[in-house]
């Protein structure tokens, strides 16, 4: 059995603000969604990516 320490609290707490940081880069908004398929699925997420990616290069242009 492991005991907790601080150090391991700060290294779980810089992970966490790391994975924050990228959260908006993956241009899928939050929620709960259902799918009937995993392409259903997919097709979703790349939609979403191809628009996100879409936007991002007409702010930098």
């Amino acid at each position: 059995m492991s005991k907790a320490s601080g150090q391991l609290l700060a290294e779980g707490a810089r992970f966490n603000e790391a994975v924050s940081r990228l959260a908006p880069t993956t241009f899928i908004p939050k929620g709960v969604y259902r799918f009937k398929s995993h392409e259903d699925a997919n097709r979703q997420a790349q939609d979403c990516l191809v628009q996100g990616m879409g936007l991002l290069a007409a702010e930098r242009a």
